[in-house]
This record gives C-alpha cells, structure tokens and sequence, in this order.
C-alpha cells in the first residue's frame, strides 16, 4: 500500500523561508520522478517543482529561483525548500509520483494522495 505523508507547513510571514518533507511508503518512490504540488484557495491543483530518479529538477516560472525540490533515495523523502514566500504562496502542498508530460503536455499523478501540508504566508 502506497502512503504520502506530507509535513513541514506552516503560518510565516512574507520573505521567510520554510522546508516541506514527504516521506512516500511503498514502491512509488524508487522508480518515479517525483512532484510538489499545490492547490491555492479556489485553484486547481498546479504542478510546482518535479525531480527525477537521478536528481533532475524543473520548476513552474512562479517558483523558479526560490524553491528548491531535492529528495534522499534512501529515506524515500522528497523535500521542498522554500524561500522569499510571499502571500501568493499560501496554499496546501502535495507530493506525489508523477508521470509525464504527453503529447498535449499534461501530466498526471500516482491514484495516492496525502493530506497536505498548509503554508500560509502573511503580508
């Protein structure tokens, strides 16, 4: 069984930084490229930051710069290190398998989801 379990969110204010940490149970790890996601209030789930088996990282243009996706093999943890958040950042964040992009450019996700971790970033 496949479990996702997200931690590390927090109440910070504008331009501090927090770090998220997933650890994933299972198979799911080993073998994927792994994502953050986020889900803003009133928005759809967004794709963040993604890192492949052997360490290749890519990022949304709203996250470039300021987080960075890193993950350990052996703990089966994917982390997130975020800096200069700003109010814009406030959402839940996710992780999970990803799986992708196809022809059309999406990309999809393991059936899993944890529950998330809540960053609120105040002004």
């Amino acid at each position: 069984q496949v479990q996702l379990v997200e931690s590390g969110g927090g109440l910070v204010q504008a331009g501090e930084s927090l770090t998220l940490s997933c650890i994933a149970s299972g198979t799911i790890f080993n073998v994927n490229p792994m994502g953050w996601l986020r889900q803003r209030p009133g928005n759809q789930r967004e794709l963040i930051a993604t890192i492949t088996t052997g360490g290749k990282t890519n990022y949304t243009d709203a996250v470039k710069g300021r987080f960075t996706i890193s993950r350990d093999n052996a703990e089966n943890t994917v982390y997130l290190r975020m800096h200069t958040l700003t109010p814009e950042d406030t959402a839940t964040y996710f992780c999970n398998a990803v799986f992708g992009p196809d022809r059309e450019g999406s990309y999809y996700y393991a059936p899993y989801w944890g529950q998330g971790t809540q960053v609120t970033v105040s002004s």
